[in-house]
């Protein structure tokens, strides 16, 4: 039998048993169903039941409803490729006796039939471990592996690997030439793709590492690290839902467009309740419009920020009163701006937080016009202290003076140059304070890094009070709560931080502030922790750290993967962008890109006025070229310019970014504009352009103006 003949004989059969797979989940999709149609109908009829018997069936029928929209979006979710996997096993007969097997398949979601067989294994199982983990040295077992591609419900393909050829048994096929490099030469789309049927041994143990305390992992551009940190969360659900679900999982990219990226992947594998957030959306109410340039960014992000921002709120605010002047029986009672001074420190010494003390702060007043009046005649201490107390002008000089004040409000306090001086003290120099007061005066929203300066301001200030609680309406906003926290789009309490797991992408990027503001959201989690120190952009990475360690708290239990293997980028891309980072990378800190494909990369010397030009040749080239997508990536300050030079090519596969803004995505084929454009700019030199270097699968094309590139 031919090559072609025996792999068509190998797909119709697998296609059988994709097709009973497929005609029993739709059995179980008609079952889910009727569950819901019964629990919609359980609680009619019980209007004139006891009120605790009808809450009872309506607790009931809440259940029955939840579970089985459980069921019809998980079987929703994993309808495309449900199965994607095959083992078949020697189980450890008699070795004289003829090889015999046992056939398992592996797929997104587990399914018996009707008499409770197993038709698919969930690849989250400790049985389907071995789809991941065997190998020619270790077995476990495994005699044949395969992958099984399909379309819809149609088997389109299959690869095999096979592990032990000395138990393979007679009329065993092996067809294929390796699933994962195939995968690899794929076109990708502007959402990435889940892994599920192609997870490596190396990013498995990761996958199936225990939950509790830190799991870190790290690795160079192309080796899953991002993935494997997601297919961890689907696996940690689905081993602990139960302690995983209920509090909730957050996963925190470095911008919106990355969390765009990754969003499809969970809810793929049937994860729709994760919680997404770039850094500039953790904290509720807030939402960034922007980068700051990296010299402001690294001043921000610096705890140095932390001292400015406590002296801030012990400081007077901007246009309050100076002197409280008020009458009391004919007597003129008098606080100059020395003794306000003294009496706002005492408060402040207090340890409450401002929004919290306004109180202290109106009964420190009172002291303190006690003290101004207790030589005269006929004053009483508790007479003077009821009677102003009670008058509307205390009350309004007090608001003035004490304000009730908001994160936002007390941030643009410091656009003012001259007071964010008086309250920076030495914890900034000239510069900075230039810099600093310049981007919060002219800016049209918070930046990504100011978002943690709000999350601080936020816990210094602490809540605004509140004058009157209705039990009632906390009571049923935790059961919406309960009831909802099932339900697609869910999003928690606000500043919510009981967390159950908490996943930090590109975490070698976070500020020290960064890292205080997502510890906060992680007092009671464990933690996974993906990130590559070669592309680190913050500059004080011992700063960082220390902040790290702060946010993680007392958690003993930490463990490392490192992934060692760019399945990403050509092995002709890999090594110009190694080049790179030559002088500021240890040769064990970068993977081994493991694709060769012939095609180097394009190094094009062009004139300072050609750029806009060459960028749109370079382009509709590569559009030509690549099924899949193209990323033009250049530097922030470029980046308008660019844009509009490529106004005119309508293709929806062509996205520009800046260096920043690229990190963690990916494109079949890349355009860099200007490469040392994107080292000056950046406060950490070449790791932002490593990072673009690194974006593209198959194509890449250099811009630059200088010939001897990348040599200078």
């Amino acid at each position: 039998m031919s090559h072609t003949s025996v792999r068509q004989a190998e797909i119709a059969a697998e296609q059988a048993h994709v097709d009973v797979v497929y005609e029993r989940v739709e059995e179980m999709r008609v079952e889910a169903r009727d569950m819901r149609r019964r629990g919609d109908q359980l609680a009619h009829g019980a209007r004139n039941e006891a009120i605790f018997e009808q809450a009872s069936m309506l607790f009931e029928r809440d259940v029955m409803v939840r579970h089985a929209n459980q069921i019809l979006r998980t079987l929703d979710a994993e309808h495309e490729g449900l199965v994607f996997g095959r083992l078949d096993t020697d189980e450890g007969g008699d070795p004289d006796a003829d090889p015999e097997t046992e056939t398992m398949y592996v797929g997104r979601l587990g399914v018996r039939d009707v008499n409770f067989d197993n038709l698919v294994t969930d690849w989250r199982a400790p049985a389907a471990a071995a789809f991941y983990q065997a190998t020619a040295e270790q077995p476990m077992n495994v005699v044949r592996r395969r992958v099984i591609r399909s379309t819809g419900q149609s088997v389109v393909d299959i690869d095999d690997d096979l592990l032990a050829p000395e138990k393979r048994p007679e009329g065993m096929a092996v067809v294929g030439e390796g699933a994962l490099m195939a995968s690899l030469t794929r076109a990708r789309g502007d959402k990435m793709r889940d892994i599920v049927a192609t997870i490596q041994k190396e990013q498995d143990d990761a996958i199936r590492a225990p939950w509790r305390g830190i799991t870190e992992i790290t690795g160079g551009p192309g080796t899953g690290k991002t993935a494997v940190a997601l297919h961890r969360v689907a696996y940690l659900l689905y081993r602990d839902r139960r302690r995983m679900g209920g509090s909730g999982v957050l996963v925190i990219g470095p911008s919106p467009a990355f969390t765009s990226y990754i969003s499809r992947v969970l809810p793929s594998m049937g994860e729709d309740t994760v919680e997404l957030r770039s850094l500039g959306e953790v904290l509720d109410g807030a939402a960034a419009v922007g980068h700051d340039a990296p010299e402001v960014a690294r001043v921000k992000g610096s705890l140095r920020m932390r001292r400015v921002l406590k002296r801030a709120l012990r400081e007077p605010p901007p246009n309050a009163p100076e002197e409280l002047r008020i009458t009391y029986r004919g007597e003129v009672l008098k606080l100059d701006a020395a003794e306000l001074a003294r009496v706002r420190r005492s408060v402040h010494a207090a340890g409450r937080p401002p929004n919290q003390s306004r109180v202290d702060a109106a009964e420190a007043l009172l002291e303190a016009l006690w003290r101004q009046a207790e030589d005269r005649p006929g004053m009483d201490h508790d007479e003077l202290v009821t009677a102003l107390g009670e008058r509307i002008d205390f009350h309004r000089f007090v608001v003035v003076w004490w304000p009730i004040l908001t994160s936002d409000e007390v941030l643009g306090w410091l656009g003012d140059r001259a007071w964010l001086g008086s309250v920076a003290g030495r914890a900034l120099s000239a510069d900075e304070l230039d810099m600093l007061a310049a981007s919060w005066r002219e800016s049209s929203g918070p930046t990504v890094a100011d978002v943690a300066l709000l999350d601080e301001l936020r816990v210094l200030l602490g809540p605004a009070p509140r004058r009157h609680r209705r039990r009632a309406a906390q009571a049923a906003a935790e059961l919406a709560r309960w009831s909802a926290a099932d339900a697609p789009g869910y999003r928690r309490a606000e500043h919510y931080d009981e967390y159950s797991h908490i996943v930090v992408d590109e975490a070698q990027d976070l500020s020290p502030m960064q890292w205080r503001m997502v510890g906060r959201r992680g007092r009671y989690a464990s933690w996974t922790i993906v990130g590559d120190p070669v592309q680190s952009s913050w500059p004080d990475p011992a700063e960082a750290e220390s902040a790290r360690t702060t946010a993680f708290g007392p958690r003993t239990t930490h463990r490392r993967f490192t992934l060692a293997t760019n399945y990403r980028n050509s092995a002709e891309i890999f090594e110009l962008a190694a080049q790179v980072v030559g002088d500021v990378a240890t040769a064990d800190q970068l993977p081994t890109a493991v694709r060769a494909t012939g095609e180097k990369p394009s190094i094009r010397t062009v004139e300072q006025s050609e750029i806009p030009s060459a960028v749109r040749t370079a382009a509709r080239e590569l559009l030509s070229d690549v099924d899949g997508t193209v990323g033009v990536i250049t530097a922030t300050g470029r980046l308008d310019s660019v844009q509009a030079a490529l106004s005119e090519v309508d293709d929806p596969r062509l996205s520009v970014v800046d260096g920043l803004a690229a990190k963690g995505l990916e494109y079949d084929a890349v355009v860099l504009v200007e490469p040392t454009e994107l080292v000056t700019e950046s406060t950490t030199g070449p790791r932002t352009l490593y990072v673009a270097l690194t974006r593209a699968t198959q194509r890449l094309t250099v811009l630059t103006t200088e010939p001897s590139w990348p040599a200078a």
